[in-house]
């Protein structure tokens, strides 16, 4: 299967799907889809994948005005970025994409950047690179101080999850991702996805990097769904890292809160023990031994949690392998499906119109 795959890429070239999640983005859909470029070194075919989220105004009209090629995928109601990420891959993987790029409609991110933000993947064999608003400082943008804070401490928190990661900008949306690693990807989250595909893609030792670039720092048009209310973002936000990390990280998860059990109560007996020590009593602490005590059993219990969790963890890598191979298989199949049809009605054409000059022909003798 992978080499009919391989041999089919080569016959139809490359294929970079560009998804755009959109709601209510009539006022700057058209001009992003315009500016996105059609001719890209390494890049045969160029394909815009606009995922309509609930929208209530032009959008989609707008987009179709600026590319009628563009493939929409519409969503009866708003089901959140997370949800119109997962269906833009779907739809990128159906039609063949070799790269896809996702990018806001809003205007925020220069489509002028995608061959810039897609040349790690197709020159040096990256599966993801992610736009960096503050990698360089010449490029970081004019943005309120406390969402500048705000993306700091989510960096710091990222990269100390996924063990060592030293990335500077976790939540911009604009991306590049390999098929392969489009294949790989299982998120869960329905406000965002952008700190749980990192934590995701770090657990199965996807080669990422980062590129610098322009962005501007806020909306020319309307407010931000995900990012408007810095404390919401949090709240919402925080879940899913930790529930990314429970299922990428257990050891660490389960680990990390055992180690906590078991400190607070070496600290209390610890106390205790001392004070027994050199006054030969332990009143008025008594009630200390108990909770130490009760702190050091929680946190050997959830230490043993811990080494089944990540027993647990390496099955689930090993069905996260398998879900990849069918998922190939499945997307393969498809697409091949799809040029089978083509072919056939393309085929079927020929043949009417060649029956029709021949009905025709002794009619024109005539």
């Amino acid at each position: 299967m992978q080499e009919r795959r391989e041999e089919s890429a080569r016959v139809r070239g490359r294929t970079l799907c560009v998804v755009m999640p959109a709601l209510n983005e009539e006022k700057t859909v058209g001009d992003v889809i315009c500016r996105i470029p059609r001719e890209i070194p390494g890049i045969d075919h160029v394909q815009v994948v606009l995922v309509n989220d609930g929208s209530t105004d032009t959008t989609v009209a707008t987009a179709r005005e600026a590319d009628a090629s563009v493939i929409v995928i519409s969503h009866p109601q708003p089901y959140g970025v997370g949800v119109a990420f997962a269906s833009g891959i779907d739809a990128a993987l159906k039609h063949g994409a070799d790269v896809i790029v996702n990018m806001d409609s809003d205007g925020q991110f220069r489509p002028e950047d995608i061959p810039e933000l897609v040349r790690p993947i197709l020159d040096d064999g990256f599966g993801f690179v992610t736009c960096t608003r503050f990698g360089n400082p010449d490029y970081v943008p004019t943005m309120p101080w406390v969402k500048k804070w705000g993306n700091r401490m989510m960096c710091h928190l990222v990269n100390w999850v996924i063990w060592g990661g030293e990335f500077t900008d976790v939540s911009c949306g604009f991306r590049a991702y390999s098929r392969d690693t489009a294949l790989r990807i299982n998120l869960f989250g329905r406000f965002t996805y952008t700190q749980e595909s990192f934590i995701d893609l770090a657990g199965k030792n996807v080669r990422m990097t980062e590129a610098p670039l322009k962005v501007r720092g806020v909306r020319e048009f309307g407010k931000s769904r995900v990012a408007s209310n810095l404390w919401n973002y949090a709240f919402q936000t925080f879940p899913i890292i930790a529930r990314a990390m429970r299922d990428i990280r257990p050891l660490k998860f389960f680990g990390g809160l055992g180690l906590i059990f078991v400190l607070l109560g070496l600290v209390q007996v610890g106390f205790v023990s001392g004070w027994w020590f050199v006054n030969g009593v332990t009143s008025p602490w008594k009630s200390l031994l108990t909770t130490g005590s009760a702190s050091l059993v929680i946190g050997m219990m959830v230490g043993v949690l811990a080494l089944i969790a990540d027993q647990l963890g390496r099955v689930k890598k090993v069905n996260e392998e398998l879900l990849r191979l069918q998922r190939r298989a499945y997307y393969d199949g498809f697409l091949e499906s799809s040029s089978s049809s083509s072919t056939s009605t393309s085929t079927s054409s020929s043949s009417s119109t060649s029956s029709s000059t021949q009905s025709q022909a002794p009619l024109e003798q005539v």
